[in-house]
């Protein structure tokens, strides 16, 4: 649905902090995408040098990074200069399983609610059919111009 260089469109982030490598699919309402995660991640370093594991708050970030995909296409718009989409807000994070190297990391993500430039979403990260995290993510745009 989305390959690496649409998202680079949508999205402000670059390495190596972009956590979205694919998105399968979407429509008006859910997305699900993919983080591919391997050992030549920066926070492996030192996250942990004898146990690699991703970063709960990092699995968080890609939530977070899929919803912004998924707000943007709510409004029907992408990334411009003059606007950009902060993480405000999240509720209920729960860690399930450790996130490994070679693991593929499936984000889904459903917009409950969208009021007043606030999104309100309910995401999973998964690992096959293991759930890795979950959590309530709040974003909003905001023009910075």
């Amino acid at each position: 649905m989305m390959d690496i260089h649409q998202i680079l469109k949508k999205l402000p982030h670059r390495y190596p902090i972009l956590l979205v490598d694919r998105v399968l699919a979407m429509d008006a309402k859910t997305i699900k995408a993919l983080k591919n995660v391997t050992i030549n991640e920066p926070y492996f370093v030192g996250h942990f040098p004898h146990r690699p594991v991703m970063p709960g708050v990092l699995m968080l970030e890609a939530l977070a990074q899929a919803a912004a995909l998924l707000a943007f296409s709510a409004v029907g718009t992408g990334l411009d200069e003059n606007s950009v989409i902060y993480f405000v807000g999240i509720d209920n994070a729960r860690f399930k399983r450790p996130v490994e190297p070679g693991d593929q990391l499936t984000l889904e993500v459903t917009l409950d609610r969208a009021r007043a430039g606030i999104y309100k979403f309910t995401a999973k990260a998964s690992v096959g059919d293991e759930v890795a995290c979950e959590a309530d993510l709040m974003c909003t745009m905001r023009s910075v111009a």
